[in-house]
Order: structure tokens, then C-alpha cells, then sequence
């Protein structure tokens, strides 16, 4: 069972902490259809990314003005949608636990303000104290700012810090960020994370002098 020392934990959401996939699968794929796009295609891309920036990818020619736009109206959609919205197993158990203790996190999602507030209370999770969301950055995962940003605010070098991700957007970013990143579900195996657990209830987190002890597996 590997172990990871940290001083603080970065959070992704959707994926991580909420299981948003059924919401995620009806508006991609009817945006996939609008677009003449095959929709599994799109999925492959869309995961741990801001809209805007999927859509880069997926429609490279269109001006990001549209793109913007765009997600605005996607984001709207989405915060509407919560049917199917539920907490990754074990996930309500491993927050209470970092509060109980004590342990510095924060919450480091490319949703906005409003589709994170409506997720997280959709799944019964508490929204960490600390929250880097699409309004706190410049730039999408796989880009490190919303994680390094995190790890400033919490006054953690970025090297004392884990990050916990889904997606291979996610788990770049937080590479790129110069942090360990232990890998949560199917899809985060296959893109080379620290360590990688099916869900949140093969994760323990011990507090000890200077820092915590991850247990992972």
C-alpha cells in the first residue's frame, strides 16, 4: 500500500469527489450532435477541462469569441442538470476526515462558481473553506495555474502538496504544477498518476508532526 507525505491536498470535483458523468454524457453529447461531431470522440476530450477550452480542441478553426460564449451556455445547462449527480464512493467519509483533522485542502475544479456550489450540495458534500474555480484562473487544465494558485493561497509549497484527479487533463496539470498526484477511477489509470485508487474508499489520511500521511489502495 503506498504511502505519500503531504502538507496539503488539491482537490478535483467532478470525477474526484462527485460522479457527474451521467450529466456530463447528455449535454456533451447533444453539443457533439449540434456540431456534426461523433460524440465518443468528444468524450475522449472534454473530461477535467474548461468548456472553452474542449471546444478549442474539438472545433480549432472558430474563433474563441464563440467559444466563450458558448460554454457560457453550456455552464447554465449543466448547473440546471444535477439528475444523476452523486458523490464517488467514500467521498463524503475522506472530507469529513480532512476537516476533522484539520488538513489544509482545497477544492481545484474548472467548473464555475455556481455548477460547483450545485454539484457539490447535489452529492452531500461540503464545499472545502478554499475554492480555485473557472472565475480564479486565466488559463484551463491542463495548464498548472488553478493548482499552483491553490497552493499558494494555502501557503504550501507546491512540491508539500497532492493533488487528487480523474482525468488525464487533471493529472497533467497537476505534474506540470511540480506535484504528486494519486489517480481516482477507471479513467485516471490510464494516464500515469503517483498511485491510483478505484475510488475514495481506498484513501486514509493521517495526521503527523510537520504534515499528513496518505495511505492509498
Amino acid at each position: 500500500m503506498p504511502v505519500l507525505s503531504a502538507r496539503a491536498l488539491l482537490l478535483d470535483m467532478d470525477g474526484t469527489l462527485v460522479n457527474s458523468d451521467a450529466v456530463v454524457e447528455r449535454i456533451w453529447r447533444r453539443w457533439a450532435e449540434r456540431h456534426g461531431l461523433d460524440g465518443d470522440e468528444v468524450m475522449q476530450v472534454v473530461h477535467g477541462r474548461q468548456g472553452y477550452a474542449s471546444m478549442a480542441v474539438l472545433l480549432p478553426g472558430r474563433p474563441m469569441e464563440q467559444n466563450f460564449a458558448d460554454n457560457a451556455r453550456m455552464l447554465a445547462e449543466e448547473t440546471a442538470d444535477l439528475d444523476g449527480v452523486v458523490p464517488v464512493p467514500g467521498a463524503p467519509e475522506f472530507l469529513a476526515s480532512l476537516i476533522a483533522q484539520g488538513v489544509p485542502h482545497a477544492l481545484v475544479t474548472s467548473a464555475d462558481v455556481p455548477l460547483a456550489t450545485a454539484r457539490m450540495a447535489a452529492a452531500g458534500l461540503p464545499l472545502p473553506a478554499l475554492r480555485i474555480t473557472a472565475e480564479s484562473v486565466g488559463a484551463s487544465k491542463p495548464d498548472p495555474e488553478g493548482f499552483l494558485k491553490g497552493a499558494a493561497e494555502l501557503g504550501i509549497a507546491p512540491e508539500d502538496c497532492v493533488v487528487f484527479e480523474d482525468s488525464g487533463a487533471g493529472i497533467e496539470s497537476g505534474r506540470a504544477a511540480g506535484m504528486r498526484v494519486v489517480g481516482v477511477g477507471a479513467r485516471a489509470g490510464l494516464h500515469g498518476p503517483d498511485a491510483v485508487v478505484r475510488d475514495l474508499r481506498e484513501v486514509r489520511v493521517e495526521t503527523v508532526a510537520g504534515g499528513v500521511r496518505i495511505h492509498v489502495g
